[in-house]
């Protein structure tokens, strides 16, 4: 296929070759970005990306549907028997687009929301001003505590109380602790409202069992099918049998037409992987890499918000060191170390250039990476911070980063 590519368009064949020789000779350590199996990425590209499947299994609108029925029934089973759930949907096209199903399936427009602040770790469709939740929804955001950084329970509670909310939304995109679901599931319920949680960035952890898992607390869990989970990009909602119809018509006819087969069956595939003893042993080592990389930059006086990890992500506050993050993040993009600036708390400078910088270990770990290269890492990241107008200190580093990058293989790519 990528010889047809070739002779077809060379132009995108020479730019796809191009970005695997980046993705290879780099170290990845933006949380939301993971590597794929060679089997996720051949179901990704397979025929499946021709058919048109609009409806569900048994209750389509277009014929010809007797493999993809199929298909997308074992995606389904494998989701709910890797979260122990009752009910999944493979269906949405992305986390963003399962959350607003969410919201459909269980509120109306101008109801209240509650969910995380946008600087303080929150998403965008958490009811962020800047996002269309907010138009339809009347929104309320609780933050961290300024002091440790973590999210403050009895905060969340007495917001709750105040402007009663409907919905109640536990889940984060930039908080590196640990949630505590049952506690959002006690609030929700003495307010009586519902409880979603986006579990995007932790999936994968939660289906190991390492972080607590939402679906035994929660009305609706959302989730992305990448990041920790490694998988194709796209969406999964999980639900109890109570909600499962509101769900499916939230989704189709409520918001989405056809879904795409091919990326229903390489998320099929990646829940497959995330079942095995060998998925569980990568989980942990993201932990282990994370925890790692975290007490390094620490040791060279790096202030992390809330000062470490319980997940696979960390925040670095730059602000006592007066580099913006986005100086930084292009600085680390020149020596080959792809991370992203980021806001944090009580972050007064623009979103466009904030003063933090935001790192994950999912893909780094998925090259097979462990914690002494999370040693070299850190050592990498202080160097450049110091070095930010030198070129040749940062060429330096990047032909060191080629170096370690040519020991660990990519799954799955081949470079010509």
């Amino acid at each position: 296929m990528r010889s047809e590519l070739e002779r077809h368009d060379p132009q995108i064949f020479e730019l796809i070759r191009q970005e695997e020789a980046r993705q290879t000779g780099s170290i990845r350590l933006i949380p939301s970005e993971n590597y794929v199996s060679a089997a996720v990425m051949a179901a990704t590209g397979s025929c499946l990306t021709n058919k048109y499947s609009e409806g569900y299994p048994g209750k389509r609108y277009y014929e010809g549907q007797q493999i993809t029925d199929v298909i997308e029934t074992v995606a389904r089973d494998r989701a709910v028997t890797l979260f122990s759930a009752d009910h999944a949907n493979v269906q949405p096209y992305s986390g963003s687009v399962a959350n607003l199903a969410a919201y459909n399936a269980l509120i109306q427009p101008g109801d209240t929301i509650m969910g995380l602040a946008l600087n303080s770790g929150g998403h965008l469709t958490h009811g962020s001003k800047h996002s269309i939740t907010s138009r339809f929804f009347k929104s309320v955001s609780y933050t961290v505590n300024p002091k440790t950084g973590r999210i403050d329970y009895d905060e969340v509670e007495t917001l709750a109380k105040k402007f009663r909310p409907r919905l109640i939304i536990s889940g984060t995109t930039a908080y590196s602790r640990k949630i505590d679901f049952e506690r959002f599931e006690q609030i929700a319920k003495s307010v009586e409202a519902y409880h979603m949680s986006d579990i995007a960035h932790i999936a994968g952890l939660v289906a190991a069992g390492l972080h607590q898992s939402p679906v035994p607390h929660a009305d609706i869990i959302c989730t992305t099918t990448h990041k920790t989970l490694r998988g194709q990009r796209g969406g999964l909602i999980l639900c109890s049998a109570e909600h499962a119809a509101k769900v499916d018509k939230a989704i189709i006819p409520g918001q989405q037409g056809g879904p795409h087969m091919h990326t229903i069956a390489a998320i099929a595939v990646a829940l497959g992987e995330a079942a095995t003893d060998r998925f569980v042993s990568y989980a942990a080592q993201i932990l282990r890499n994370a925890n790692s990389l975290a007490e390094k930059l620490m040791e060279h006086g790096f202030d992390l918000v809330s000062g470490g990890t319980d997940t696979h992500l960390m925040l670095i506050d730059l602000r006592d060191r007066g580099i913006p993050g986005k100086r930084l993040a292009k600085a680390l993009d020149r020596a080959r170390i792809v991370a992203n600036f980021n806001t944090v708390p009580g972050d007064s400078a623009s979103p466009l250039n904030p003063n933090g910088l935001r790192l994950g270990t999912p893909a780094v770990t998925t090259r097979g990476m462990k914690e002494p290269e999370m040693d070299l890492i850190a050592g990498w990241i202080h160097t450049i911070s110091e070095n930010l107008d030198r070129e040749h200190v940062i060429e330096r580093v990047a032909r060191e980063v080629t170096e370690l990058c040519s020991m660990f293989p990519v799954p799955g790519y081949f470079v010509a």
